[in-house]
């Protein structure tokens, strides 16, 4: 799926995407994990509230790295591209979610 600014899709280098895919696998076995704890009339509250603040933690991870890599591939090729006003306005937009 390409899309986005410039037409130029998801740019990860190879490290990066194994990174990421890492953290997501990790994150995607804490919430299953937080799934099963929310069966559990034992489990303590603040149990549940930790693996929420860690999977959060994770997400957050990813996050910077995509964005690291975006601001490397995209935004400091946006002036030799003339689409500063672009990329300026989707950052705006994405800071919004931060």
């Amino acid at each position: 799926m390409e899309g986005g600014c410039c037409g130029h899709g998801l740019r990860l280098d190879g490290p990066v995407r194994d990174d990421a895919r890492r953290r997501l696998l990790s994150v995607k076995g804490h919430v299953e994990g937080i799934l099963r704890m929310l069966e559990d009339d034992t489990v303590y509250c603040v149990d549940v509230l930790k693996q929420l603040k860690a999977v959060d933690g994770a997400l957050g991870k990813v996050g910077n790295l995509v964005l690291q890599s975006h601001l490397r591939h995209h935004v400091v090729t946006a002036h030799e591209r003339g689409d500063e006003d672009r990329i300026v306005a989707e950052l705006m937009e994405i800071l919004k979610y931060r």
